[in-house]
């Protein structure tokens, strides 16, 4: 592999991770639209359904700031399996940015397929 081409590979893995992060807060605030869940059910629901695979060092800070946010609840649940677990659970506030966000992704991923139309027709 020549350095050019090295460096191309670099710059693309870094720019699908950067990619990957401007979408995480959409995609936790989507994996609890239809209820509560624990972290791991989270990450679980992501992974199955938008292929993301993402870490619990990295979800947990973000369901902090979400929190923080006033967009997503918390509370601890006892367990039948052994410890309690602390769900998320979006608030009223959280649904309706929800809501904004997904127009907004709906928007924008429309204008990016129109723009990248051509590049499926072999020009």
């Amino acid at each position: 592999m020549k350095a050019h081409e090295a460096s191309e590979q670099i710059t693309g893995d870094k720019w699908e991770v950067q990619l990957r992060k401007g979408c995480l807060e959409l995609a936790i605030l989507a994996a609890l639209w239809d209820g509560k869940l624990y972290g791991l059910e989270i990450l679980r629901r992501m992974e199955s359904d938008s292929d993301l695979i993402v870490t619990e060092g990295t979800i947990y800070p973000l369901l902090s700031r979400l929190k923080a946010l006033g967009l997503v609840r918390s509370e601890w649940v006892e367990s039948d399996a052994g410890h309690p677990r602390k769900y998320y659970a979006l608030t009223p506030a959280g649904r309706h940015r929800l809501r904004e966000m997904a127009g907004m992704w709906a928007r924008f991923s429309s204008s990016m397929s129109k723009l990248l139309a051509p590049l499926g027709k072999g020009k």
